[in-house]
């Protein structure tokens, strides 16, 4: 990963940001794909954009986009697209959708980008040095005790069999009052920012988490598997975001 890497990291979100804006609130086509998931007019704009770029500036990567697949699939360099994370919210105009662009290396992700392209906030997340919001430093915030924690997850429909007593164990390990549903990749954003202090889900795929990793681990915060594994590209799509590493093992106790 070089400052090159990131440099066009960032023109990839102004692209993809620069696609979304004309369709918000606006007038736009949509349809649902084979998963029951919407696609929009906005989502297959920003991904084309970003595509573009990066098989101008960098022909030899791979990609792995939500919308338009695979390219380059052998390459060690993977960029990994989900032009807007958060449909539903972005069909339903609410600002708290976001583009994801990370680089992943080996399987690994390197370098992170989360961008909401109506509020203008961006997180920019890079392994071994830190995240940034707006260009300034982002840190997560110490937690004592789980009690006192921030929970958050898109919806409480994702989970099923098991999972829902995984979840409800948290749940039940936290203040009630203190438990946001929705937001998708805008909530690891939080995290990484210090305002929540866990995200817990299941069902996600590469393109949903790769780029909150390096964000959120940047900023002093961890991501993990439901078992407490590093995320890669082989995790099963269950993760954990964590702003305090410290109360990982209580998070799992309270999943057991």
């Amino acid at each position: 990963m070089t400052a090159d890497d990131h440099a066009l990291a960032l023109a990839l979100a102004d692209a993809a940001g620069a696609a979304i804006r004309p369709f918000f609130r606006g007038a736009w086509s949509e349809e649902r794909k084979a998963d029951r998931s919407f696609v929009t007019e906005a989502d297959r704009a920003a991904e084309a954009a970003m595509r573009a770029l990066i098989e101008a500036h960098r022909p030899a990567d791979g990609i792995i986009g939500e919308e338009y697949g695979t390219r380059n699939e052998g390459a060690g360099r993977q960029w990994v697209l989900d032009p807007i994370d958060g449909t539903t919210s972005f069909i339903a105009g609410r600002a708290i959708f976001g583009t994801l662009i990370a680089l992943v290396q080996d399987g690994w992700p390197v370098l992170g980008v989360i961008d909401q392209p109506i509020a203008q906030e961006r997180w920019v997340g890079r392994i071994g040095e830190g995240t940034t919001f707006n260009g300034r430093p982002a840190a997560t915030r110490p937690l004592k005790d789980l009690s006192d924690a921030v929970l958050g997850t898109t919806t409480p429909h994702q989970f099923a069999g098991d999972d829902v007593d995984a979840f409800m164990g948290v749940a039940r390990a936290v203040a009630e009052s203190k438990i946001i549903y929705g937001g998708d990749c805008y909530n690891y954003g939080l995290v990484a920012s210090g305002h929540i202090d866990c995200v817990i889900e299941a069902g996600l795929k590469l393109h949903d988490f790769a780029a909150l990793v390096p964000v959120v681990e940047g900023a002093g915060g961890m991501m993990s598997d439901w078992m407490g594994n590093p995320l890669d590209a082989g995790s099963d799509g269950r993760v954990i975001a964590l702003g305090d590493p410290a109360r990982l093992d209580d998070i799992l106790d309270a999943m057991s």
